[in-house]
């Protein structure tokens, strides 16, 4: 339902969004109580894996359909159309890495030759060997470990994580190989995403939440966390 809509004098570019804040009402609850607070708190103070949302897929994962197709050759897509097909086609490998890192236990670490991104900004730098404030600053959600956005080349790390991408991706030799044909640059994205400002209303069957997120991060991704489900 959308509630409230306002002009602008100024059209809205891309890259011009810094987030977007939600409230959100799940009715017809039936939680622990309990287990559901302990999740919220875990929420609040770690974040949430950063994983991009089916929407980015399209209706019945049409998107990436289309990447396939086109990466294939089976079709040539609309100009309006491609942009979602790529954006499509790297989320999936992000996802798939993503999914790695989760269950090796190491989606919030970092380790030397990691690729890691300062919290609420693109840039990033490689994690070096012996640096003891790393592990403070990433228990601080102050900086994040990143997974790839694919394209030309090699992930721009070294070490166990960058191994890791590289097979990840080549379980996708068409959507990988179809990514740098197509010009993608690697670029990075973290795999941990801080939700700001995150506060709850718990009643007997619904649960109202309240929370902030950056461009391009997805309340999916909260929901799934507080919710406990897939």
């Amino acid at each position: 339902e959308l509630l409230e809509w306002q002009r602008h004098d100024r059209k809205l570019k891309r890259g011009a969004l810094r987030g977007n804040t939600f409230r959100l009402r799940v009715t017809a609850l039936e939680a622990d109580p309990a287990a559901l607070e302990q999740r919220l708190q875990a929420v609040a103070a770690r974040g949430v894996p950063n994983a991009f949302g089916p929407q980015r897929f399209g209706r019945e994962q049409g998107n990436l359909r289309l990447a396939e197709r086109w990466f294939s050759g089976e079709l040539r897509p609309r100009r309006d159309e491609r942009g979602f097909a790529l954006s499509a086609a790297r989320s999936l490998i992000f996802n798939a890495v993503l999914a790695e890192r989760i269950a090796n236990g190491t989606w919030e670490t970092a380790a030397a030759g990691d690729p890691v991104q300062l919290d609420g900004s693109g840039s990033w730098f490689i994690a070096e060997a012996g640096d003891a404030a790393l592990p403070k600053r990433l228990a601080a959600l102050d900086v994040h470990p990143t997974g790839p956005l694919w394209g030309r080349g090699d992930p721009p790390g070294h070490g166990a994580g960058a191994e890791l991408e590289q097979t990840v991706a080549s379980r996708f030799p068409v959507l990988a190989e179809g990514l740098a044909v197509q010009g993608m640059d690697q670029e990075r994205r973290s795999l941990r995403l801080r939700v700001a400002d995150l506060a709850w209303q718990l009643e007997d069957d619904f649960l109202e939440l309240s929370f902030g997120l950056p461009a391009g991060a997805f309340a999916t991704a909260v929901l799934r966390e507080v919710l406990d489900v897939d």
